[in-house]
């Protein structure tokens, strides 16, 4: 068995940072990285709009952390906070060196623009393409240090033995079979969970499965009932419109042609905060002001050299998937699901509380985000946690030597595995069925509005489904690049995800941020200014509470 210093399961942006900062801070030392893609087709390459950094002469990383704070609703832990904002500038400055092409002002310095939530224009880009930018230059850094890739293969668990994680089981894609990787330290970079619901802004990829793999080996998730909607996707299709466009200045129109952000937000307008513009377009088209089930996005007044300057992806994306040219006709779209501030619990350096644990990116919870994250902070989660992630791993490990590993958790998988394969069932129930029918119910009871009635549905359903995914008929039997076992497997994770976000925002009697109940629509610091621990147990989450970190921002 191959037993490796320093594991990271996922290559994004954390995944891959992670491991250029372990690598960087003990050399020579095994690190590789397990991905069920190929680096270049993780989640990152999709963010649009830009990353943060206080590096304008007229910005500070305080005034950046009090937005954050302020943005999060005052439930982010603000010691993470402000770590995560007095590093940016100098981790924005070190992807400048590694050759990311960011976009320049008139100046020549790297450009910035405005996004919802903040008092600064803060927003580093690259065109509307950022994501895909970083990830390739951080690619490229991969290649040229020589760290391993476990190129698509499916980890389906977590080895823990004597009390601490050892390695994980994956099912190799390509060439099918389950084995063993040992692993003195493992970092779990695997992305979000979008896919829990049915409109998202999400790869079909973002299936929890990391959240899933420590949750089951008993390590907590937090703060999962907070789920953001993007105010901004593609009508029918989900597809992510970014917040770079209404920063560059476009306006959200209902079907009387009001800017009707005035009525929600009338200093920010369309540049509130996510949850605020999310809400606002919902009650619009719940009230009757929408357009076939949407508002528009009108980009027309910013003229046509601009929109193919800053906005390329944005028009091209409008042309090919709704039809519309935004130099000539504004944008349909409405708010989906986007990003999951909530994940496995983590403190400012990555650690859980499995000891050889490590988790950052959008899986894990720091909290930097609270309850509301503000636009172009995912980003930088992703490189100032994946790099203080690698760095405390490869601390934790230099001087470790490695240890033998029982078969154990190898068998229980190879069982978990073949009973999949035999399922045989008169209905024939696919995995891609019941994987519908969970977005559908979690869309419907557990979107941008909730109530105790719609949620105590979305539980009933998600514990159905979860007795369900367990007797899916697998149509392929083979190995070889078995996409419907890989199917099958991240359903378990997403429903295993889904217990807990219901879970927590059941729980939630108040309205905070992203969550949103319709019989608790006032914030309530006095008794909800608190975290919520899930825990694993084979009645279902068990939910506990924890004090949020408050430094320098008191809650107003």
């Amino acid at each position: 068995m191959k037993i490796h210093d320093v594991l990271i399961v996922g290559a994004g942006l954390a995944g891959m940072r992670a491991a250029l900062s372990a690598l960087a801070h003990v050399p020579g030392m095994d690190v590789a990285i397990i991905s069920k893609v190929h680096p270049v087709r993780s989640h990152s390459v999709a963010a649009q709009g830009g990353i943060n950094a206080a590096i304008g002469e007229h910005d500070s990383w305080e005034a950046h952390a009090f937005d954050t704070a302020k943005g999060g609703l005052y439930l982010g832990d603000q010691d993470a906070i402000e770590g995560m904002c007095r590093e940016a500038p100098d981790d924005i400055l070190e992807l400048e060196r590694m050759g990311v092409i960011f976009s320049r002002d008139e100046k020549g310095r790297i450009a910035q623009r405005p996004f919802g939530g903040t008092g600064a224009v803060r927003t580093c880009y690259a065109a509307d393409r950022t994501g895909h930018a970083i990830l390739h230059a951080m690619y490229e850094q991969l290649l040229k240090h020589r760290i391993f890739v476990y190129e698509e293969w499916y980890v389906t668990s977590l080895i823990v033995e004597e009390s601490g994680c050892r390695g994980v089981v994956a099912w190799d894609i390509q060439r099918g079979g389950l084995h063993a990787i040992g692993a003195k330290a493992v970092i779990l970079a695997a992305g979000g969970s979008g896919r829990v619901f049915l409109t998202s802004t999400n790869a079909v990829i973002n299936t929890g499965d990391g959240m899933a793999l420590a949750y089951r080996a008993g390590v907590p998730l937090m703060d999962m009932e907070f789920v953001q909607f993007h105010p901004t996707t593609l009508k029918d299709t989900g597809i992510l419109i970014t917040e770079g466009a209404r920063g560059e200045g476009g306006y959200l129109l209902n079907t009387l042609g009001d800017r009707f952000m005035a009525w929600y937000a009338p200093d920010q307008m369309e540049l509130a905060t996510r949850s605020t513009v999310s809400l606002a377009i919902g009650q619009e088209i719940l009230e009757g002001r929408g357009v076939d089930g949407c508002v528009l996005l009108d980009l027309r007044h910013l003229g046509r050299a601009r929109i193919e300057e800053r906005l390329p992806q944005i028009r091209q994306l409008a042309i090919e998937f709704a039809g519309v040219d935004p130099v000539e006709t504004p944008i349909p779209v409405q708010p989906g699901a986007h990003y999951q501030m909530g994940g496995v619990r983590t403190n400012q350096w990555g650690e859980t509380e499995l000891p050889g644990l490590y988790a950052a990116g959008e899986c894990a919870c720091v909290s930097v985000h609270g309850a509301n994250r503000l636009g172009g902070n995912s980003l930088l989660e992703t490189i100032v946690f994946g790099r203080r992630a690698g760095l405390r791993a490869a601390e934790a490990v230099a001087s470790q030597p490695p240890r033998a590993l029982s078969d154990a958790t190898l068998r229980a998988e190879a069982a978990r595995i073949n009973k999949l394969m035999a399922n045989e069932g008169k209905s024939l129930e696919r995995a891609w069925q019941v994987r519908d029918e969970l977005g559908q119910a979690m869309s419907l009871n557990l979107g941008i509005f909730r109530t105790k009635e719609s949620m105590a549905e979305a539980g009933k359903r998600v514990r159905a489904l979860k007795d369900r995914a367990d007797r899916v008929v697998l149509q392929d039997r083979g190995k070889i690049f078995n996409t419907d076992l890989i199917q099958a497997l991240e359903l378990q994770s997403l429903l295993d995800v889904a217990e807990t976000i219901v879970a927590g925002a059941m729980a939630r009697e108040e309205s905070r941020g992203a969550h949103y109940r319709a019989d608790f629509p006032k914030r309530d610091d006095a008794t909800w200014l608190q975290h919520s621990i899930a825990r694993r147990t084979p009645d279902g989450p068990r939910l506990d509470f924890a004090p949020v970190t408050i430094t320098r921002f008191p809650p107003k």
